[in-house]
């Protein structure tokens, strides 16, 4: 149901097709490609065609992303095929293609949370979910209204922040 309101309301095409726009392969503008490579080049240093994690750490952050430690080794044991512990431009390309994707899908729910706290509070009540249902046509009992906020809710206070949100919908797959 949200993934057809926010494709309704941004006008963006495909946006109401969140599940078939996941299988679609995310495609980075040549701007994009062009500020990935000059972050790259910028910390290879040494000119040898490959960084290391102390260098990925900072093309990241160079890049809009605040990367922990322990996610930097998983990514380059993730993508380092050679194993030599560096990554070179294609594998660095690779990977980031894939975190500036992850990065688009959370925008994306996050456009869609907002279109239903129309109240600004940060959380979806019962009241948003129940006139978002009302505009969208949807013939929803006040029961089962009630139960999509239970799912979702974690914290157990009723309502649906922004990251129990964001934990819905990666789970049912809508993004």
């Amino acid at each position: 149901m949200s993934a057809a309101y926010a494709g309704r309301k941004t006008g963006k095409p495909g946006a109401a097709t969140g599940a078939a726009a996941k299988n679609k392969k995310f495609e980075l503008t040549e701007e994009q490609k062009q500020e990935i490579r000059e972050a790259f080049d910028l910390f290879d240093t040494d000119g040898s065609g490959t960084i290391d994690a102390k260098e990925l750490k900072v093309a990241m952050r160079a890049l809009g992303f605040e990367p922990k430690k322990e996610e930097i080794k998983k990514m380059i044991s993730d993508i380092d095929k050679d194993g030599s512990g560096t990554i070179d431009f294609t594998e660095f390309l690779e990977m980031m293609t894939s975190k500036m994707s992850e990065k688009d899908s959370r925008e994306e729910i996050l456009k869609a949370f907002r279109l239903f706290d129309d109240d600004e509070t940060g959380k979806i009540s019962f009241r948003n979910l129940k006139r978002v249902a009302k505009e969208l046509g949807e013939n929803m009992t006040d029961e089962e209204l009630q139960e999509m906020i239970d799912e979702a809710d974690r914290d157990g206070d009723g309502e649906i922040n922004e990251e129990e949100f964001l934990r819905i919908m990666k789970k049912t797959s809508l993004y």
